[in-house]
């Protein structure tokens, strides 16, 4: 029996001297630049948001954070890129709404969107906006309504990419109203913003976040908005709800993941930096006011959880309304 005794006992201090170490890794972590993986181009939201935090856990932690930007196939290509990399702490990935729609849209992901990444936390989320610019005619959407059905096809909405939430929302919404209008989808909000900006399109659809600067600054007018209340930013303009559209939402939000397999003290000291990063006046300012996010700050559990639902929800419209990415 002594020699299996030694044995178990040899396994058991290797297993502690593996834990020790493990947490002790956490405690000087980073001990390089840490990578920030957005999966779409700059001139949206998820890129100032990873600039503004990897700022700030950059003044905090000592360490450059560095952002990367792989944009393409709806985010897609960097979210695989992000899966397939070291699962040792130096690499995030910053996700969008769209995370939860491209297992339903896309038919072979290079990834599992549910197995292949740890949740770390979701950051916040903002309604949708419908807007126009200012050379139309139309003051809610209630008339772009009724001008569609008058003429079917003649308004075009603009979205940044098939499949993506504004896209979703507006066919959903032409099933139950009984119109139709012309989608024109842009690769980005940055390129969707200066379509509508110039008039090549007649509506635009994005997060508040995305399309209030532009409501604000005078260059466009607000329609409707997606959640279930008035969003903050934009308090003068009624929801998709109170124009005839009861229970048609949609929320852009903002999450953060790390690769499967991440060790667990680093993230969990990586989810508490973030906290602390989230809590500060002029951060929270940026996001509430300026990007008209409602902050969440939510724990790795309720951002998986998130992400199971939207799948669930979205992925039933994709096949509804047989969308396709082409």
């Amino acid at each position: 029996m002594r020699p299996v005794f030694a044995v178990i006992s040899r396994l058991v201090a290797m297993l502690a001297l593996s834990a020790f170490s493990v947490v002790a890794s956490a405690q000087q972590w980073p001990q390089k630049p840490v990578r920030f993986m957005v999966p779409y181009p700059p001139g949206g939201t998820v890129d100032p948001l990873a600039r503004l935090l990897g700022a700030k856990l950059g003044e905090s932690l000592g360490q450059s954070f560095i952002i990367e930007n792989r944009a393409g196939a709806g985010g897609s290509i960097g979210t695989g890129l992000a899966a397939k990399s070291p699962a040792d702490g130096y690499t995030f990935l910053f996700v969008f709404d769209q995370h939860g729609v491209n297992p339903s849209l896309i038919p072979k992901l290079p990834f599992d969107t549910l197995k292949d990444f740890d949740p770390i936390m979701l950051v916040g989320q903002a309604p949708y906006a419908i807007v126009t610019h200012t050379g139309t005619p139309y003051r809610d959407f209630r008339e772009v309504v009724a001008a569609a059905k008058a003429k079917p096809d003649a308004i075009s909405f603009g979205s940044i990419g098939n499949g993506t939430l504004g896209h979703l929302t507006m066919a959903v919404a032409q099933q139950m109203g009984g119109f139709r209008v012309n989608h024109v989808p842009y690769k980005g909000g940055g390129p969707m913003v200066q379509a509508l900006l110039g008039q090549q399109i007649d509506l635009g659809t994005g997060s508040a976040a995305l399309l209030t600067p532009q409501v604000r600054g005078g260059k466009a007018r607000a329609l409707a908005t997606t959640g279930e209340k008035r969003a903050a930013t934009l308090p003068d303009v009624p929801t998709l709800i109170e124009q005839g559209f009861p229970g048609v939402t949609a929320y852009a939000y903002w999450g953060i993941f790390a690769p499967a397999g991440t060790p667990a003290p680093i993230s969990t000291r990586f989810h508490a930096e973030l906290v602390k990063a989230l809590a500060q006046p002029d951060v929270k300012k940026t996001l509430t006011e300026t990007m008209g996010m409602e902050m969440l700050v939510s724990s790795p559990d309720e951002l998986q959880k998130f992400v199971v639902n939207e799948i669930a929800r979205w992925g039933k419209v994709v096949r509804d309304n047989k969308v396709t990415v082409d």
